[in-house]
């Protein structure tokens, strides 16, 4: 498959979907609004407790929900008492989000691990099995990728990297995960994920043989500044012509 004439780097990637401020992020409204748009829809998914997969960002809740108390800790049973934003919508499940979205645009679905890798990777990989749509997987943990590289290797996966500011890392943590370090021989990503700020660089001109995404665009200026430099966005706050 030439991923240079494919769904990544054809249509407008919307991160965490199609949201604003009565449509909450990560929502089934927010998804909504990106198929009926026409765009490919980003989202992020982690696991519970009772290791059901859901879309949510934050390890934290309170952002999001205005609850004290962290996702891990929750059980699927626990979902539909926690509106989003104040919102109609509530947390959605991975299953949900699939069988709503039903392969009308494409996903691209962020795997948020920086733990222990398997058991996430792996529920992932179960639900996709039977998915029609067009998808990819993307991560800014090499080792999450290097589960689907061996697990799933079909599934096409993309490593997402930037310059980690503020991010409470290690300076050597940093400089290796900036520099993406374990492509080579980890993670052997189909694409590159890469921070719109930190573009142009010579880290992401190593990598000219795989499409590149910039993340996330976040003005038509800012479009404007990168779209020369990358293959194609994803973006959020504007809407991009298709």
């Amino acid at each position: 498959m030439d991923l240079f004439k494919s769904w990544l780097v054809e249509t407008p990637i919307a991160h965490r979907g199609y949201h604003n401020k009565t449509t909450p992020e990560n929502s089934l409204g927010a998804f909504s609004n990106a198929i009926e748009k026409g765009y490919a829809i980003e989202l992020d998914v982690q696991l519970l407790a009772d290791d059901t997969v859901v879309v949510f960002h934050d390890e934290s809740l309170a952002r999001m929900t205005g609850n004290d108390g962290y996702l891990k800790y929750l059980n699927g049973s626990d979902l539909k008492s926690l509106k989003l934003k104040d919102s109609k919508y509530t947390i959605p499940t991975l299953q949900e989000v699939l069988d709503f979205v039903d392969g009308r645009v494409p996903l691209l679905i962020e795997i948020k691990n920086k733990y222990k890798v398997g058991k996430l990777e792996q529920c992932v990989i179960d639900l996709m099995k039977n998915y029609k749509g067009e998808f990819a997987v993307q991560s800014f943990n090499p080792f999450s990728l290097a589960y689907f590289k061996k697990h799933a290797p079909n599934i096409l996966r993309g490593q997402l990297s930037g310059s980690f500011k503020g991010e409470k890392l290690a300076w050597i943590k940093k400089q290796l995960l900036r520099h993406m370090h374990f492509n080579k021989k980890t993670s052997e990503p189909h694409f590159i994920s890469y921070e719109a700020a930190a573009l142009p660089n010579r880290i992401v001109r190593k990598y000219k043989n795989l499409p590149l995404l910039a993340w996330a665009v976040k003005s038509k200026e800012e479009y404007m500044k990168v779209v020369k430099f990358c293959d194609n966005i994803i973006f959020e706050d504007f809407e991009p012509e298709i």
